[in-house]
């Protein structure tokens, strides 16, 4: 944070011109005892100023309050004003008294209040101006010191990658760590590195913040931090969370905490803005691909993945948040990939030799790929229809290649959801009929076209004369409605069973 200070005891006792002495030994004084923020100077002789006194403030008295030798009074006094938090009592001498009395001086000691002594001739509204004129110089310092920031976080937002430049100006110029989570809860950026805290605790509030979906800012102890949240965005759309591990906010540190949200904002709106218009320009570069034609993508992007490439077709996904991990491996890597979506899915293309990268992104997106076999750009078109017949076959498999689906034959390939409704349709007669009845009419077809529709090897298989064979394809076809003495219709026949 800047590098005024803020007036403390230490302060007001260091103005030479006062001849403030202290009169505690800052042993007896707890830590850091001087060095507490003051807040304002009063000066009061009532037995007990307590009902008109504020937090953190120093008390002047002349001590005409004090009776003699009354060490009881003067430890009731002193208590009474730690319990009000007086940070300390400055005795002005030579007024009713020549100096604080030594029950005084012991009870102060007692009660850990530091106790100092103020000259005759200095007048104690002195010392109320000196400490005013320091907090008028501290907060003109602090308001200096806000609009120096707020320029040093306009210029890093006009740098490229703006937000992330922002935050980190941010988490310098403030000191502490700055994350910025996303609208899903997930730490986005932080720096200058990890929270060193509780950040479970952190991620829960975060994602409680954001399910109410109201702007807010909330306070949390993580560890041996304080954390402070602020969303940023419209009620009902919020884009984030910013988190400061910043104990004491005053107004300028937070004007400043205002000033980067608003940025954050507009920086997420913009990159929006520009993602939906680099989506629609890959929509049309896949459109010049799929007519294999690269030409158009290769100018505009400037590179495509290397041939031999592969094609890969996904179920669905975050469109950005891909874009933007494939961005991360480039940059990290050099891998060159295209991601684009049509009204047939999303599309992702990568050089052949960064096939395991599909792998990574299934599982980090929880997405389903179909795979494409290795191709040149000529070929794009087919190598699209393969990762799209591979999606369709892919089951339960995250990334499945079409290689693999293609070994299983074309009947497989044509198996749907359709033609297993249509093949149980056409079956349903004959199953019922083995339900009934036992004769395993079913079976007899599947072992009769297996055998090649050979007589001999089929009875041979079932265990039964050809003569009661003949009669059950008979019977079959009679319930299938179909004349099997056609190739056609026993093609038809065996399709039809294997999609059954």
């Amino acid at each position: 944070m800047d590098t005024a200070t803020t007036p403390t005891l230490r302060t007001l006792l260091g103005h030479a011109e006062l001849r403030l002495s202290l009169l505690s030994p800052e042993t007896a004084l707890a830590d850091g005892a001087l060095d507490l923020p003051v807040r304002w100077v009063h000066n009061s002789d009532l037995v007990d100023p307590t009902p008109f006194l504020a937090d953190d403030l120093v008390l002047l008295t002349t001590g005409s309050q004090f009776a003699d030798s009354d060490a009881a009074g003067a430890t009731a006094y002193v208590d009474r004003l730690v319990r009000r938090g007086v940070l300390a009592l400055g005795f002005g001498s030579g007024v009713h008294r020549l100096g604080p009395s030594d029950e005084l001086i012991a009870a102060c000691a007692d009660a850990g209040l530091a106790l100092f002594d103020v000259p005759y001739d200095i007048p104690f509204l002195a010392i109320a101006r000196a400490h005013a004129e320091a907090m008028a110089t501290h907060a003109y310092a602090r308001r200096s010191w806000a609009l120096e920031v707020q320029r040093a976080l306009a210029v890093a937002a006009l740098r490229p990658r703006g937000l992330e430049a922002t935050l980190a100006e941010l988490a310098r110029r403030l000191g502490c760590w700055v994350g910025l989570f996303d609208s899903s809860g997930a730490i986005a950026q932080q720096h200058p590195a990890a929270l060193d805290g509780d950040a479970d605790a952190v991620a829960d509030a975060v994602a409680e913040m954001l399910a109410r979906g109201t702007t807010a800012s909330r306070s949390l102890d993580a560890g041996e931090h304080t954390v402070t949240l602020f969303t940023f965005g419209r009620t009902g759309q919020l884009k984030g969370v910013i988190g400061v591990d910043l104990s004491v906010i005053d107004a300028e540190a937070r004007g400043i905490i205002t000033t980067a949200i608003a940025m954050a904002g507009l920086s997420l709106e913009q990159s929006e803005q520009l993602a939906r218009g680099r989506r629609r320009m890959h929509t049309q570069l896949l459109a010049s691909l799929r007519a294999d034609d690269p030409e158009l993508a290769r100018r505009t992007l400037g590179a495509l993945p290397p041939a031999p490439m592969i094609v890969a077709n996904a179920d669905a996904g975050p469109v950005d948040a891909m874009v933007g991990w494939f961005e991360r491996q480039r940059a990290v890597g050099g891998t060159v990939s295209f991601v684009a979506e049509d009204a047939d899915g999303l599309t992702i293309c990568l050089g052949a030799a960064s096939r395991g990268l599909l792998d990574q992104v299934a599982e980090r997106f929880g997405i389903r790929i179909g795979v494409s076999a290795p191709a040149g750009y000529s070929e794009f078109s087919h190598a699209h229809a393969q990762a799209m017949t591979a999606l369709r076959r892919s089951g339960g498999d995250r990334v499945i290649e079409y290689l693999d689906v293609a070994s299983g034959g074309v009947l497989d390939a044509v198996v749907s959801a359709e033609t297993r409704t249509l093949a149980r349709t056409r079956l349903a007669p004959l199953r019922a009929h083995d339900a009934t009845t036992g004769a395993g009419l079913e079976r007899t077809l599947r072992v009769w076209l297996e055998h090649d529709t050979r007589s001999e090897q089929t009875a041979a298989a079932l265990g039964i004369h050809r003569h009661t064979l003949r009669a059950r394809i008979a019977q079959a076809a009679s319930l299938l409605g179909a004349d099997l003495a056609s190739f056609p219709a026993r093609a038809e026949l065996w399709a039809t069973l294997r999609a059954g």
